[in-house]
């Protein structure tokens, strides 16, 4: 199955959102406007390839001008867009890019990281991911055993 044509193309967004077009959404014909996401506009605004210096402005001003209030704002898609378009400090058109979110763990790493979290109360996040990583989760539950923890609360607890 073939990719379907996007009629706004998110370069083409960016581009306008780095050169401050105000008036981008207005230009937009009603195609165009129906693919066009708010959510995408915060997204890349605050990711871009360049000098740390560079990229840590985009992600500062991203996240106190735009990501602060961004969603009790969706019914303004065009409020949302203007907040987007001050985040560039014009100095171009950087090449912008998704970061993607960390993967969700699953509930026993979460049980197992709580578990570990409560022996170890004093270690950072560091070391407790070290723990995870050195430990499966069978020793893990030997472990608990060797603390006396019953059958019943390592199957609830770990």
């Amino acid at each position: 199955m073939a990719k379907k044509e996007r009629k706004l193309s998110l370069a083409r967004q960016f581009r306008a959102m780095d050169t401050k077009q105000r008036k981008f959404l207005q230009s937009l014909d009603s195609d165009e406007r129906k693919e066009f996401s708010p959510f995408l506009s915060m997204k890349y605004s605050a990711n871009v390839e360049g000098i740390r210096d560079l990229q840590e402005y985009y992600l500062t001003a991203a996240n106190q001008r735009v990501n602060r209030h961004f969603f009790s704002l969706g019914h303004h898609p065009e409020l949302q867009w203007l907040l987007c378009t001050t985040v560039s400090p014009g100095m171009g058109t950087p090449n912008h890019y998704w970061l993607r979110a960390k993967e969700t763990k699953s509930a026993q790493e979460r049980r197992a990281r709580r578990f570990l979290e409560t022996m170890y109360p004093d270690a950072n996040d560091q070391e407790i991911d070290l723990l995870m990583e050195l430990n499966s989760h069978e020793q893990l539950r030997e472990h608990a055993r060797l603390l006396g923890w019953d059958e019943r609360r390592i199957k609830d607890e770990l």
